[in-house]
């Protein structure tokens, strides 16, 4: 199974390279280079932007988990700098990224606790980036011309935002034990089976989800601000990269779209390593739609591959110091 998922990232890798390539080529190797050149030292604030996207998320995990359990601010940081770097580099993109985090902080805090603190900050974290996809797609299509795929992708984001939140009430009202339930029902048979015991720890991660707003009120508003701060901290990246390309301050809405789009672009295609190639390519058909040129996309979308390798090589240096990445094993000073 295992070796099946690395040839499905190495092929998913190398058609994204092949995309990337092709639409480099397209808009050409020199442009791109002077766009690049504009954002000179620039790419330094880009990359601190992103550092506190992570600050905020950790801010939430920590937020969601259970009194009398806590997490230092500095290991969730880490943790979800690590998440993010496994997320990024493999197929499986967050069902391997996130059950990460909370291994990366095994012996500071219970498993149990941090798997529950994440699913709750990543339901929260769902809804808020469907929220601002929503929201940036009405805006471009009320704002703008738009061809028909493209209106139509927006028209569909628009639906399956509302039948996310639809859903999430439905949950939270009937509180419904569904994977807990599917997973008795295979294991009924036998009592004892690894499956059962699941069962039982999933159906309590249930329950604590459904009532994670009844008992923490007060915290909510805060957990909020964060997932907010997260997707404000988006826009300011690439209102930033904007400025720097063209020399003056671009329309904020332009840059809300523009990172409403990348929210789409990361649900749709996490599947592709770092999202070579799609990420650009989507990113240009955006840019031309606003009238930038596919050219500001193609940029765009290599600034940020940038940020998101210099935070890769970070979780990478803390996975390895962690022990989460084997190390090459060291060879006695007589054999050398």
């Amino acid at each position: 199974m295992r070796r099946r998922f690395n040839v499905t990232g190495l092929i998913t890798a190398a058609a994204g390279l092949a995309l990337l390539a092709w639409v480099v080529e397209y808009v050409g190797v020199a442009q791109i280079a002077s766009d690049f050149r504009q954002v000179g030292w620039g790419l330094i604030a880009i990359i601190a932007i992103g550092g506190l996207g992570f600050l905020m998320r950790a801010l939430a995990w920590r937020l969601c988990l259970e009194p009398p359990h806590r997490l230092a601010l500095s290991d969730a940081f880490s943790a979800v700098i690590c998440g993010d770097t496994i997320g990024n580099l493999t197929p499986l993109g967050p069902l391997v990224g996130e059950p990460a985090k909370a291994a990366f902080v095994r012996g500071r805090v219970a498993l149990g606790p941090a798997v529950t603190a994440l699913a709750i900050e990543n339901v929260l974290y769902t809804l808020s980036a469907a929220a601002m996809i929503a929201v940036g797609m009405v805006a471009l299509l009320f704002r703008f011309e738009l061809p028909a795929a493209i209106r139509d992708v927006g028209e569909i984001a628009i639906a399956a935002t509302i039948v996310l939140f639809a859903v999430a009430l439905w949950l939270l009202w009937r509180q419904p034990a569904l994977i807990s339930r599917a997973l008795g029902v295979i294991s009924r048979s036998h009592r004892t089976s690894p499956l059962h015991r699941h069962a039982v720890r999933v159906r309590e991660l249930e329950e604590q989800i459904y009532t994670f707003a009844s008992r923490h009120r007060t915290a909510l508003p805060a957990i909020a601000s964060m997932e907010a701060g997260f997707h404000a901290l988006g826009v300011a990246e690439i209102f930033l990269t904007l400025w720097l390309l063209y020399g003056a301050p671009p329309a904020l809405l332009t840059a809300f779209i523009l990172e409403t789009t990348n929210r789409l672009i990361t649900v749709v295609f996490k599947f592709v390593p770092l999202r070579l190639g799609v990420d650009e390519a989507a990113t240009a058909l955006f840019t031309q739609v606003l009238g930038l040129g596919a050219n500001t996309g193609v940029t765009l979308g290599i600034v940020r591959k940038a940020r998101v390798l210099a935070w890769t090589i970070a979780g990478g240096i803390l996975l390895t110091r962690e022990g989460l990445v084997p190390r090459a094993p060291e060879v006695p000073e007589g054999q050398q």
